[in-house]
């Protein structure tokens, strides 16, 4: 089975836990992006806030399947996130589906 990162970090007496996430869509960290998204976490539940993108680069299925795919590496089991359409505010939740376990690779030998 895939290991699920850690939300938290224990260092000299204190726990740093990780309740925040800023995403941003760009070739390579500290380069111009082109979305940038807030993920507020509380236990195993996600709220997506913020969600940008520049004007001609919308947000797709591959987009939404890399949240799917973070969403699961910090074992999140659902993620809520607002949408627009037609200037209506519509609130969505996703139930996030676990990793999928890992199997060994097997090869068949004759003897």
């Amino acid at each position: 089975m895939k290991d699920i990162m850690s939300r938290y970090v224990e260092i000299d007496g204190w726990i740093f836990e990780i309740k925040m996430v800023r995403a941003i869509r760009a070739d390579t960290y500290g380069k111009p992006y082109n979305a940038i998204a807030n993920i507020s976490i509380n236990n195993d539940k996600g709220y997506i806030d913020g969600l940008m993108t520049n004007e001609n680069d919308d947000f797709g299925r591959e987009d939404f399947q890399t949240f799917v795919k973070f969403s699961q590496q910090i074992g999140l089991s659902q993620v809520q996130f607002d949408r627009y359409k037609n200037n209506k505010k519509r609130s969505v939740t996703v139930d996030v589906p676990p990793l999928p376990a890992e199997f060994p690779k097997l090869k068949l030998v004759q003897n």
